[in-house]
């Protein structure tokens, strides 16, 4: 493994000894069957949220913390987007989402039906697959459809045997459920927008107004998602692999935890709704123990992007959803990509262990093509790397990735960071006047190069201070801006 010292980045090494509880030495048992793969995403969670990568977290999160201390636990996991769409494209394809224009879901699929996913590989080579949850990534005919007609070019177009969710966040109309590529009801009813009085609109009990269908409630959509990921789970057997990609659309706004969560945490309804998710997260895990299935099963949680937090919240909570991140959802600083990870897998993952290695969203294509042995073709997963080397805890000398890109505007060479223009994205400059004097200062300088390693907080920017790592970074990005770009893996 690689020398630990990009541990650094935490506040102590004794803090996080405490927060993981391990050591990082794994043993690999080997096996002649495909492992169960199970990826659990959640909407808007950020690094500092599970109580296993933040032990002052004021959000409950035991059944997470529980999962870290039978897996592995990353530290410098990256969605490659800080925004949901991106960030999901990045993960089933295998390809950073500035090769696609991502504002094309709006109107039409992102995803070519020929391109290789995650799915359509792993279907090839004998998984039954699923999907269930926040889709955000397009159907034909999204933005005017004909409700009694297919939607195509979604989720059973592009490798999935079955899908159940929606086409879009919470918080954005119209509501209805999809099964499949039909939709469940249509959307004929109307409702209004609701707001809760949060400091900032985009927070709270929000949602905005539009078309409804006539059996859809908010309030229903987390129990939903996981009530048919455990119905999928029941339908599985022994005797043959399955896939399921559960897409939470929680703690995405609206926050709405049941009245069994209400005032469960010491941070509002934002963590009154973690502790939810982390609920129906552990509901998930149980029924897979309960059908004798997790052994043989490769399962993954982590979250989208950096969530919706900002220094008032902190204030008053005394909650960092970030922990010691700068910045939060839509940010280019690391608190608006750097996720919480974790990976089990009995027998091949050892329990209790954690991993400096840096890792993107986009390496998910190479390693479950490489837990099947299929070799990808040079027009897939462009930007994806087997990252099985890191999950089995075997030797390697150098770091699994060239360098890792962050949309188009930063790279990550370790421990190098650079960032073109500003680091704050539009959702933290518009609700906060502190940084809308920072941005302008920013602006002013032309971007950010940090050092991780010796500034974790991204407080010290020395852009100006190493025009040479400018330069250099600055190309390397260009390189990986070209279409015609490819990596060794």
């Amino acid at each position: 493994m690689l020398n630990l010292s990009r541990r650094q980045f935490l506040k102590s090494a004794a803090l996080f000894s405490a927060a993981a509880g391990c050591g990082c030495n794994t043993t690999y048992v080997s096996s002649k069957s495909f492992p169960n793969i199970i990826f659990i995403m959640a909407d808007d969670m950020g690094y500092g949220d599970p109580g296993c990568y933040n032990p002052e977290s004021k959000t409950p999160t035991p059944n997470i913390d529980r999962f870290a201390q039978q897996g592995l636990q990353f530290t410098h996991a990256h969605s490659p987007g800080t925004l949901c769409v991106p960030a999901r494209y990045g993960l089933l394809t295998g390809r950073y989402p500035f090769r696609e224009e991502m504002s094309k879901h709006r109107i039409a699929p992102l995803i070519e039906p020929e391109r290789m996913t995650i799915a359509s590989v792993l279907k090839k080579n004998g998984y039954r697959t699923a999907c269930i949850g926040k889709w955000h990534l397009g159907f034909h005919n999204i933005s005017d459809p004909d409700y009694d007609q297919p939607l195509r070019g979604g989720p059973v177009d592009l490798g999935f045997d079955t899908f159940f969710g929606m086409h879009a966040s919470l918080d954005i109309p119209p509501y209805y459920y999809i099964e499949n590529d039909q939709v469940v009801q249509a959307p004929t009813d109307s409702i209004k927008a609701s707001h809760t009085g949060w400091v900032t609109p985009v927070q709270g009990k929000f949602w905005r107004q539009g078309k409804i269908a006539p059996d859809f409630d908010h309030d229903n959509v987390l129990p939903d998602f996981a009530d048919k990921a455990i119905s999928f789970i029941q339908q599985q057997d022994e005797n043959h692999p399955f896939f399921l990609y559960l897409a939470l659309a929680a703690p995405h706004t609206p926050w709405l935890p049941s009245e069994k969560f209400e005032g469960t945490s010491e941070a509002g309804l934002y963590g009154d709704f973690i502790h939810m998710v982390d609920f129906y997260v552990g509901k998930v895990l149980q029924e897979l123990e309960k059908q004798g299935l997790a052994d043989n099963s490769l399962v993954i949680f982590t979250s989208d992007n950096g969530p919706v937090w900002y220094e008032h919240d902190i204030e008053k909570y005394g909650h960092d959803s970030t922990t010691f991140l700068k910045g939060m959802k839509a940010d280019a600083y690391e608190g608006g990509h750097r996720m919480p990870f974790i990976a089990r897998w009995p027998g091949h993952i050892k329990p209790a262990t954690c991993t400096d290695e840096v890792i993107s969203f986009t390496d998910m294509l190479a390693t479950f093509a490489a837990i099947v042995d299929e070799e990808l073709p040079e027009n897939a997963g462009e930007d994806s790397y087997n990252i099985l080397p890191v999950l089995l805890g075997q030797d390697y000398d150098k770091p699994l990735r060239q360098a890792t890109v962050i949309e188009d505007r930063a790279i990550i060479q370790w421990p190098w960071k650079l960032i073109l223009g500003s680091g704050y994205g539009n959702l933290h400059v518009r609700y906060s006047e502190k940084l809308q004097a920072e941005k302008r200062a920013e602006e002013n300088i032309g971007g950010g190069l940090f050092n991780l390693q010796d500034d974790p907080l991204e407080t010290r920017n020395l852009y100006d201070q190493h025009p040479e790592k400018v330069k250099r970074l600055t190309r390397l990005l260009e390189s990986y801006r070209s279409r015609g770009y490819s990596v060794m893996r």
